[in-house]
């Protein structure tokens, strides 16, 4: 199976979980979203994770996170850029998401970073994903 947008793949295979109220979600290894996935426990929006070999093909296990009622700490999750529309900021003109208590996930020259560190870096990128 061919995936045109991997990135928007994982999203959604993690926001299905979530629903589901699954403990974890395994999901095929890249560089990009592994970075992804590292902002995402570095904001609290996940448990951990870890990456797994089975069978010859190389896996990231997500242990997706829940508050005392078992409410899913991840409200939502939304890919901002697509193959067919590219979306680019400005350190100036990057988004809040729920003013501020959410993330924004941007890939930029110093790498895969939040929106915050984009400011204080101040540098722009291309808008992947919202996460709050």
């Amino acid at each position: 199976m061919s995936l045109t947008d991997p990135i928007a793949d994982m999203l959604t295979k993690i926001r299905n979980a979530n629903m589901a109220k699954f403990e974890k979600v395994d999901i095929l290894t890249s560089k990009l979203k592994l970075e992804i996935i590292k902002i995402l426990k570095n904001e609290g929006f996940i448990k951990t994770f870890k990456k797994i070999n089975q069978e010859g093909k190389n896996f990231i296990r997500i242990f997706l996170k829940y508050d005392e009622g078992e409410k899913p700490i991840i409200h939502g999750l939304s890919k901002v850029s697509t193959p067919g529309r590219r979306v680019y900021s400005s350190y100036k003109k990057i988004p809040r998401v729920f003013n501020g208590y959410g993330s924004v996930i941007l890939s930029t020259s110093e790498g895969v970073i939040t929106g915050k560190k984009a400011t204080e870096k101040k540098v722009g990128g291309e808008i992947l994903c919202t996460v709050w």
